[in-house]
């Protein structure tokens, strides 16, 4: 029979990794604004900016966007690939690994800014 000490315990740590979750898309949220506005817009219908409009960017197939014109190095490297967090995380860490040639340079080093940048992409959708 389980306690009801435990219960509060297991209660209590998945009120405390939800909010954990919170944390980290509000940051990424701030980050992204903070990082990636510059050129690209992130709320559905809204029109691509100088990169592409990254609403529902997860589960999409690379450079998919209607109506923004990818480089020639996005179009090349595209092939068969689909954002999701590896691609996402790859992408952040070094954008001409990904895609050599490609119109957009950034570079990332700290993993835990990528995950929580990658934790707001997700909720785009």
């Amino acid at each position: 029979m389980i306690r009801m000490a435990n219960l509060i315990a297991i209660f209590a740590l998945a009120s405390s990794a939800a909010h954990a979750q919170q944390d980290s898309v509000a940051i990424g949220k701030k980050l992204t604004t903070n990082n990636c506005a510059v050129c690209h817009t992130f709320g559905k219908g809204e029109p691509n900016g100088q990169g592409p409009n990254l609403f529902g960017i997860v589960g999409k197939p690379m450079a998919s966007e209607p109506g923004f014109k990818y480089s020639a190095g996005m179009k090349a490297s595209a092939s068969g690939k689909v954002w999701d967090d590896k691609l996402l995380d790859a992408w952040l860490t070094d954008t001409q690994a990904v895609a050599p040639g490609n119109a957009m340079t950034y570079f990332e080093g700290d993993e835990a800014r990528r995950q929580k940048i990658i934790a707001y992409l997700r909720t785009l959708h």
